[in-house]
């Protein structure tokens, strides 16, 4: 399985890849190789369940990007 992470962006916010690649070179300078994430995938809103938590089951189910 390979670990993949949702990233909403601020309003006004725009993604590229020199974003990508900062985002990316923080997260590897703050956890272990294990743990990092090898997809990063730019979602409009994050789903959340009734209660307003964000709804990890769904995240798992959304489509892996194709590069």
């Amino acid at each position: 399985m390979t670990l993949r992470a949702a990233v909403k962006l601020r309003d006004g916010a725009v993604h590229g890849d020199v974003q990508t690649r900062i985002l990316r070179d923080y997260v590897k300078s703050t956890l272990m190789p294990h743990k990092y994430p090898r997809i990063i995938q730019y979602v409009a809103e994050l789903p959340k369940t009734g209660t307003g938590k964000i709804d990890r089951q769904s995240l798992l189910k959304l489509p892996v990007p194709v590069d």
